[in-house]
């Protein structure tokens, strides 16, 4: 059967995260629920990655199997309109048969907002957190990791990998009126490590660790010496990117 890729943004404070569950709402769920109602027979889609519960996506990429002669333009307009206001389409693209949205996947890259005022229209998508930062170090920080290649320091404990390697292109803070923003992207990521990634260079921006320190928490491989994972609801994944071979339109 033809395959499509099918980029998605959703807020997702309402969800459990992308992975279908028993007992909890997921996105998955949804979207796989409103493409049944379409789609002649019942369709597993296939994520480019996980993201955990209230965490956001302004871009996640799955793949389905559609009947020969769909419309793509089509499917994105049935779907939108089936689909709660929390999640939205927005594309459908053509690609090879063996195209696998998360294996394939090159690069991931996630946004992390803090605001530093209270704010009611971002209430629930950035953490509000107050404390005086010096960001300077935090980028410092940041450019320290791009260094390493081995982050079990920031991976949840039981987790189920083969490894801890990871390829950091990119990660840096900045400053958007007031607030800040982490990116950071990577060819792969552990779970909860962007949350835990952060939580660990707060902690150097109020000067509760030095360069050195955090140096030794990535060597030392203990998420216990690392900081704490800050709230779900300001991080978003944000790109996913993969080789222009696999597009067919």
């Amino acid at each position: 059967m033809p395959r499509l890729f099918v980029d998605m943004a959703y807020k997702g404070s309402a969800y459990h995260g992308w992975q279908r569950q028993l007992n909890a709402l997921s996105v998955q769920e949804v979207v796989e629920e409103a493409l049944a109602k379409i789609l002649p027979q019942a369709t597993e889609i296939v994520g480019s990655g996980r993201t955990d519960t209230g965490v956001h996506a302004s871009q996640q990429i799955f793949h389905v199997d559609v009947p020969e002669g769909l419309n793509p333009d089509k499917l994105q307009y049935q779907l939108n309109a089936l689909l709660p206001f929390d999640l939205a389409i927005k594309s459908c693209r053509w690609v090879t048969p063996e195209a696998h949205a998360r294996f394939d996947a090159v690069q991931r890259g996630y946004h992390y907002h803090i605001i530093r005022q209270k704010d009611p229209f971002r209430h629930g998508m950035a953490y509000h957190y107050i404390t005086p930062l010096d960001v300077e170090k935090m980028n410092e920080a940041a450019e320290l990791m791009c260094t390493k290649t081995d982050f079990e320091c920031f991976s949840k404990v039981k987790t189920e990998v083969n490894t801890f390697l990871c390829t950091l292109f990119k990660a840096q803070w900045t400053e958007d009126n007031g607030n800040l923003v982490f990116y950071v992207s990577a060819n792969r990521f552990l779970r909860g490590m962007v949350r835990a990634m952060v939580g660990t260079l707060l902690e150097v921006g109020r000067g509760k660790l030095s360069l050195a320190d955090f140096e030794a928490i990535l060597d030392g491989k203990n998420r216990q010496e690392a900081g704490r994972a800050v709230p779900a609801e300001g991080l978003f994944l944000s790109e996913v990117r993969y080789p222009e071979s696999i597009y067919l339109s």
